[in-house]
């Protein structure tokens, strides 16, 4: 019998670009957007310019783009966490119900790790949308399963 996580698991991993709906694709340019514009204000923050002055102390191979400073690049891991406090650094990013900020977790992660493909297995503009919408997707599903989430209007 299937677990509910090997279910899960199975239909994320049968999603594919076909099935992006052009309502769906025109939603996801606008949270992009969005979410790219409050993460270029956010690079001006305090606590941006500490967590980048924190990571670069790491270096890689593969490296990836810290928005706002072409002269700087990080391992996909640190340029993700960097490009994430940026777009919530000011609390701007989008956010849907149960409580979370869905593009601020999964944008900087689907694009830094799309910058760490080797030039011949660059992934299309496409295949960005459909991982960002499969990322916004296992977050809301996971939110929305989650005890604590369903706590949180309670708490507030």
């Amino acid at each position: 019998s299937q677990t509910i996580t090997g279910n899960f698991a199975k239909v994320i991993h049968g999603l594919n670009a076909n099935q992006l709906t052009d309502q769906v694709i025109q939603r996801s340019k606008r949270m992009i957007l969005d979410t790219l514009g409050v993460g270029l204000l956010g690079t001006s923050t305090e606590v941006c310019h500490k967590v980048a002055r924190y990571s670069k102390i790491y270096s890689s191979d593969l490296s990836s783009t810290i928005w706002g400073h072409l002269d700087f690049r990080l391992p996909p891991l640190y340029a993700a966490f960097v490009n994430g406090v940026a777009v919530h650094s000011m609390d701007f990013d989008d956010t849907w119900h149960p409580a979370t900020h869905p593009s601020g977790a999964v944008l900087p992660a689907v694009i830094a790790l799309s910058e760490a493909f080797p030039q011949k297995k660059k992934i299309s503009g496409l295949d960005l949308l459909l991982a960002f919408n499969v990322g916004v997707e296992v977050q809301g599903r996971l939110l929305h399963f989650s005890r604590e989430a369903r706590n949180i209007p309670k708490r507030y």
